[in-house]
């Protein structure tokens, strides 16, 4: 899709113990994965190699902060090196232009779960569970007539639900079929995360 025909990579190096088999022997197969990595991506372009002190001076000339916070979904937190690393190659920006960041999840589904409920009056079990509502896979994206473009939900007495594409909360419980328009096949749901 982008014809990319140079690579730049931070080389992380971790230390072996002395002593420690454990610690060696957990690391000698991200090496092995690390080496048929590079193999790969050299038969696609020139691959250059960087060490972590290398991205961290490039980062402190541009006057960029990492973050520590592994856990924020923040342009500071993940992006900021290969940003740092891409624009040195190209000798662009003084500063990132775009910090957003889209977010890509899938979509859980719960599974049929027959053998969990015990039979309620007449010898029926509970419906729970399952990928299709009424015809339509779930997590699929429809036109439905009042809420837009949105995702498809659960069912329960011949009604389904609606979930906004935006941040999957569910918009109604009450969606006839009638009123939705099939668009894509879908599994995944996305955001963008906060830029501030």
């Amino acid at each position: 899709m982008f014809p990319v025909t140079h690579f730049i990579v931070e080389d992380i190096k971790a230390k072996t113990w002395k002593g420690s088999c454990t610690w060696n022997q957990s690391f000698s197969p991200l090496e092995v994965g690390k080496s048929w990595f590079y193999s790969e991506i050299e038969k696609l372009g020139s691959l250059e190699l960087r060490q972590g002190w290398e991205t961290k001076e490039l980062r402190d000339r541009l006057g960029l902060k990492k973050s520590t916070n592994k856990l924020s979904d923040k342009f500071e937190a993940h992006c900021v090196d290969s940003w740092v690393l891409a624009n040195f190659a190209v000798d662009g920006h003084d500063s990132p232009d775009n910090k957003e960041i889209l977010l890509i999840t899938p979509l859980r589904f719960h599974r049929r779960q027959l053998h969990v409920f015990n039979f309620a009056k007449g010898g029926i079990r509970k419906l729970y569970g399952g990928t299709r509502s009424l015809g339509f896979k779930r997590g699929s994206i429809v036109k439905h007539i009042r809420y837009g473009i949105c995702l498809i939900g659960g069912t329960s007495k011949g009604l389904i639900t609606l979930h906004s594409i935006k941040n999957n909360e569910r918009l109604c419980r009450n969606a006839k079929v009638s009123d939705i328009i099939f668009l894509a096949y879908n599994n995944w749901g996305w955001r963008n995360s906060p830029t501030a």
